[in-house]
């Protein structure tokens, strides 16, 4: 299989920035255009100083620019025209959706045969009423809803869906601990939550309470009981376990730039030792090459830097809880994303990811 030329959307931020540096180092995605409004004609390496030596000086392109990359002839003489694309849209919420629905319009237009994982809050719910409840104004593009799956690539083995609306990184260590839970009926509907993310989650812009100089030597929680990612995770979990979990979740900064820290407490369904549910978890998540459950209690510097989880147990005579470290800029965001594009272009899913953590971030 020929490399699949491959687009980015709002180029800027970290998460941007990590599937850029993903890009670089996967043998099946060749970065043909990075969009940013915002930068165009600066180089990429003005923005990201540590990819200048994988991408050169290669710059930003405006939205106009990056479109007439769809169906374009790149191929030498004799070869067909390569009509296969990728496309990872990591701009803000709100905006994402009606750019990738031009995109969209522009691919049917010239026979180009594009995928898209979107990162942004925009394609993770079913319907365009229950997004403009949490986020307040009117979906972008409610006619492409349709087209688009939700759910982390552990909990969805296949989709007819083209495209993908990956979950936010707090709903992805959400899921990871709720859905088996559920699932397996370990525990009942009522799940308490606490989760501890680093400054990176909070994006580029600094502002009070996320500028990293407020959060070092701190710890704060904010959002308390009303996360946004609550309905996103509650709505996955019903579409998958056909139970509608009630979600009590108290979000942190942490003093760290990357990374989640989750734990989740439930009421027992019925008494069983810690060992027997993590036995239950390690058998669910036996084909997820990126889910390890751990005998101990897992760190977030074991995979921070990586596409890979870490999840402990502990119980005591009525209750369970589950710990979950994640990376949050790639395992809950563009480490999944190219997880979900692999699986949607055919490739195997762990092509590209399987480098691990550094150990010292």
């Amino acid at each position: 299989m020929s490399p699949v030329r491959t687009i980015v959307l709002g180029g800027t931020g970290y998460v941007a920035g990590e599937l850029l540096r993903l890009i670089a180092g996967h043998p099946q995605l060749d970065l043909a255009g990075v969009m940013s409004n915002s930068r165009a004609g600066a180089q990429l390496h003005d923005v990201f100083p540590q990819l200048q030596d994988a991408f050169g000086d290669l710059c930003f392109g405006t939205q106009d620019e990056i479109l007439e990359l769809l169906g374009s002839d790149t191929s030498g003489p004799g070869e067909p025209t390569p009509n296969r694309m990728a496309l990872f849209s990591a701009a803000p919420h709100g905006a994402s959706a009606a750019l990738v629905a031009r995109f969209l319009r522009k691919a049917d237009e010239t026979g180009c045969n594009l995928t898209v994982v979107d990162v942004s809050a925009d394609f993770r719910y079913s319907e365009a009423e229950a997004y403009a409840a949490v986020y307040g104004q009117a979906h972008g593009a409610p006619e492409i809803l349709g087209q688009f799956a939700s759910a982390i690539p552990e909990h969805l083995a296949a989709t007819d869906r083209p495209h993908i609306g990956h979950p936010g990184c707090f709903a992805t260590s959400l899921l990871i601990a709720a859905v088996p839970l559920m699932e397996l009926g370990i525990a009942g509907p009522d799940l308490f939550a606490v989760g501890i993310t680093g400054s990176t989650g909070s994006g580029r812009t600094p502002g009070a309470g996320t500028h990293h100089p407020e959060r070092h030597s701190n710890l704060f929680a904010y959002k308390a009981l009303e996360h946004r990612h609550v309905p996103e995770v509650t709505g996955i979990c019903e579409a998958l376990t056909g139970r509608r979990p009630k979600l009590r979740f108290i979000p942190h900064s942490g003093p760290f730039a990357r990374g989640i820290h989750m734990t989740m407490q439930a009421p027992l369904e019925t008494p069983q030792h810690a060992d027997a549910i993590r036995d239950a978890l390690s058998d669910y998540y036996a084909d997820s090459p990126f889910v390890a459950v751990r005998d101990g209690m897992p760190r977030i510097t074991d995979v921070a830097g990586s596409n890979y989880c870490h999840i402990g147990v502990a119980t005591d005579a009525d209750t369970v809880a589950v710990f979950v470290v994640i990376d949050n800029l790639i395992k809950g965001a563009a480490g999944g994303a190219v997880q979900w594009m692999n699986r949607q272009l055919g490739l195997e899913e762990t092509t590209g990811l399987t480098a691990p953590a550094p150990g010292w971030i």
